[in-house]
């Protein structure tokens, strides 16, 4: 089974079926020794009834206890190495499950760091976890085709094959009746890919949306949208619900038939075996096999119809995360270096223009218009951005990752020590980690924690608060120490006391060095050097925040809000 250290290989990403095949290859002699485990396992079960017919005819029948015991030895013999093969084909399954859940994983994770900052402007937070949670343990039970479904077909035609030395009729109507029942759970199949890909992509979408909601709660309920949003949301979950009891209609019917029509098929087969006895045809002891053979395809059948639900619901998962092996990273096309001295970046999508050694502030009345002239100017998405006189895009990718960093105050924190977070692998001494510290008001988080620094955080800084994970983010930022600092709503989860010291001291640290806030708050907005008021995602006036103030009623009205959610937030 893959460690978390072997390479996982190159997946194939063509297509659901050859995602699923290529796991299958990945692990080639083990899906074999499945395979071959289950159907000795399930035609072993079938033996047992043609021994007890064997025990009943020469035995019992004719008194001969000696015969009679042999074939009870034998039954008990079976029975024993069958409980042991029993075990071992579940070990080798869930092995088999295990390293395609892992496989699978080690890909995804790989196909995320490849991505790297691409990756939330190329799918949704959403479609992430609906992937990671539950497509990935559907991928893995889908491969169990590979033994009870492989075994279901090799016991279906050994049961088939001994139906023949009993009674031809009786063989062919067993023949027929694994294409009878695949005609009849077939279509629901179908309809069970259709359905199940609805739910998915509705369960991406609200789990999105809950995300969206738990992160701007504090905007949302100073703009006076939080019911808005929570009745999308509310309408959202009944659409889910709804596609849910319809993905669950289907689920039932596919189970019910998998389980019911077996059991009409032995009704049938045994109703037949029993005419041809009470006529003479066939003996007592091929009445009993008989039986024992029908009651033994049902496990089969019933195997084989799971198998085909199972399949169905791990093809449906196998697109999506094909889907997301599928996306690239942004292509660096670029040749040409950076600005030697400081320069102005310059968004013509916007009309945005900042000008080196200032405090720019970007104020729009939807956030996300701020965050993708953001985006453009850190040359995360195609744009016709310059910086000086060059494109951005003709700009070799290195040099701008290094002189420009885009911080977004929803970055990932990874599990370590608050030194390690706040320093990365870079080493910085305790005076300038202090000064870095101080700018963004964070002293009290190192004072709070019982080992200072050296104090482990959770991954994400879940042992942290809201406020003390952003300003752990801005020291970050900060110590990072950029010639451009684009910086996305680096205040928006602290109170208004401490985001005034923010915005004082940054303006002061930073000073002579070029800086990109977006925010509505009027605390940070009035340290600003220059102002752009953004209306539709376009540069709607520009001027210091006072200035503003008196010549744009939208930016007032805009900033008027934020302050009464600055007020509710106290």
């Amino acid at each position: 089974m893959i460690d978390a250290y072997e390479d996982p290989g190159e997946p194939d990403s063509r297509g659901g079926g050859r995602y699923l095949w290529w796991l299958v290859t990945r692990q080639a002699g083990r899906s074999a020794l499945g395979a071959l485990i289950s159907a000795v396992w399930m035609v072993l079960l079938a033996a047992t009834p043609y021994l007890l017919s064997r025990a009943v005819d020469e035995g019992l029948a004719t008194g001969d206890y000696p015969a009679l015991a042999g074939w009870t030895a034998a039954l008990v013999g079976i029975g024993a190495f069958n409980s042991w093969l029993s075990i071992m084909r579940h070990r080798t399954m869930t092995r088999v499950r295990m390293d395609a859940l892992f496989r699978t994983i080690k890909v995804l994770v790989g196909q995320s760091v490849r991505l790297g900052a691409a990756l939330p402007r190329r799918i949704g937070a959403g479609e992430v976890v609906t992937i990671g949670v539950g497509d990935v343990q559907t991928i893995s039970g889908s491969l169990t085709v590979i033994g009870p479904g492989f075994g279901a077909i090799i016991a279906y035609l050994a049961v088939a094959a001994l139906l023949v030395s009993v009674s031809m009729p009786i063989a062919v109507v067993v023949l027929l009746g694994m294409p009878a029942i695949a005609v009849l759970v077939g279509p629901l199949l179908g309809r069970l890919q259709g359905t199940e890909t609805e739910y998915r992509e509705r369960q991406s979408v609200l789990t999105a949306r809950i995300a969206d909601l738990a992160g701007g709660l504090r905007v949302l309920n100073g703009l006076g949208g939080k019911d808005l949003v929570a009745d999308a949301f509310h309408r959202d979950s009944q659409r889910l619900r709804a596609q849910g009891y319809r993905v669950g209609a289907v689920t039932s019917w596919v189970q019910a038939l998998g389980l019911g029509l077996p059991t009409l098929f032995l009704a049938v087969v045994t109703w037949l075996a029993a005419r041809l006895a009470a006529q003479g045809v066939i003996t007592v002891g091929e009445l009993v096999s008989v039986y024992g053979y029908v009651a033994v395809l049902v496990r089969p059948v019933a195997f084989f119809v799971e198998c085909g639900y199972q399949v169905s619901r791990g093809l449906v998962a196998a697109r999506r995360v094909v889907r997301f092996l599928r996306l690239e990273p942004m292509a660096d096309t670029g040749t040409r270096d950076a600005p030697a001295e400081p320069a102005a970046l310059h968004d013509p999508d916007s009309g945005v223009r900042v000008l080196p050694g200032r405090l720019t502030a970007l104020a729009a009345a939807l956030p996300t218009d701020a965050a993708n002239v953001v985006d453009r100017l850190g040359r995360y998405t195609p744009s016709a951005a310059t910086w000086g006189d060059i494109p951005l895009a003709d700009i070799a990718l290195p040099q701008l990752r290094q002189r420009i960093l885009v911080a977004d105050h929803e970055s990932d924190l990874f599990a370590g020590t608050l030194r390690e977070l706040v320093t990365g692998p870079t080493h910085h001494d305790e005076p300038t980690i202090a000064q870095a510290l101080y700018t963004a008001v964070a002293e009290d988080i190192v004072r709070g924690l019982p080992e200072g620094l050296d104090t482990p955080i959770d991954a994400q800084g879940r042992n942290l608060s809201g406020g003390q994970r952003q300003r752990v983010r801005l020291t970050r930022a900060l110590l990072a120490d950029p010639e451009i600092l684009l910086a996305v709503e680096p205040t928006s989860a602290l109170d208004a006391h401490t985001e005034a010291r923010v915005a004082e001291r940054l303006h002061t640290t930073r000073q002579g060095r070029t800086t990109v806030v977006t925010t509505t708050s009027p605390l940070l907005l009035d340290r600003a050097d220059t102002v752009h008021y953004l209306l539709d995602g376009k540069v709607a006036a520009t001027g210091t925040h006072s200035e503003l103030l008196e010549e744009e009623p939208g930016y007032r009205a805009l900033v008027a809000r934020d302050e009464d959610a600055e007020e509710l937030a106290r």
